[in-house]
């Protein structure tokens, strides 16, 4: 089972503010409409609401989106591109799945870009930077992870400032290539941590994290940020790949 944007479920049929694909050539209304299901549909992905592995059946989404097949098409052509969504040989399409391998791949990739664009941020860093890095991470350290103390109740506002915040610590790289590459990564990570995050929620001290990137960022210390990144993402791999629920683990 699914539940989509509006709350609609279905058995068979198992986002950043701008796109990074481009629209196909079609007529103003229908790029329009593909537009908007492509950002319904990557918010869907991202969040989990539409599981990794699971059939995206045409018709059920036509009918859960609310549109009609040409524009859901370009839409999940682009989220193919992006690679949340898998292109199934004459057979539909299907959300990309998740792996161990795919995690570790992931995380190493993203430690490498972000290493460079963080040390180029700080290379290049002046007051704006920093300002903006500041309030990105003040906004995040003042909105709880969980909405309740007692058990993990994801907070809608957190993932958004979370993704806003690590953005802000690379932004000064000087290269529009290379954030673009880093945000896709982000959105392939984000998948992972969204399907472990009760699990991690109990194991991670993720405000003093955050707090000692930005002291070292602030402070021009690029090698001390750059081995705490570097840390930061590691522990979250670790967290998703022991869970056994994700990846059972194989007998002796």
């Amino acid at each position: 089972m699914f539940k989509t944007h509006n709350g609609v479920t279905d058995s068979d049929t198992h986002l950043r503010p701008m796109a990074r694909t481009p629209a196909l050539a079609t007529v103003s209304g229908s790029a329009t409409r593909a537009t908007n299901l492509y950002d319904q549909l990557r918010t869907d992905l991202l969040d989990g609401a539409l599981a990794p592995g699971s059939k995206l059946a045409i018709e059920a989404l036509c009918e859960c989106y609310a549109t009609s097949q040409t524009p859901l098409r370009e839409a999940l052509s682009r989220l193919v591109a992006d690679g949340l969504v898998e292109k199934l040989e004459q057979r539909g399409f299907a959300v990309t799945g998740i792996s161990a391998d795919d995690l570790t791949e992931i995380t190493q990739t993203r430690c490498w870009l972000e290493e460079i664009a963080l040390r180029e941020s700080i290379a290049a860093r002046g007051t704006a930077w920093e300002e903006a890095l500041v309030l990105a991470h003040h906004r995040l350290a003042r909105t709880p992870r969980s909405l309740s103390d007692e058990r993990f109740q994801d907070n809608p506002d957190w993932e958004p400032l979370h993704r806003a915040f690590h953005h802000a610590l690379i932004a000064g790289c000087g290269s529009r290539w290379l954030l673009s590459f880093c945000d896709q990564l982000a959105d392939q990570h984000q998948r992972y941590r969204r399907l472990s995050a009760p699990r991690a929620f109990t194991k991670r001290g993720v405000k003093s994290e955050h707090q000692q990137l930005v002291d070292a960022a602030i402070a021009g210390r690029a090698d001390d940020a750059v081995v705490l990144l570097r840390a930061h993402y590691q522990r979250t791999a670790k967290i998703i790949l022991d869970d056994p629920s994700l990846f059972p683990r194989k007998a002796a």
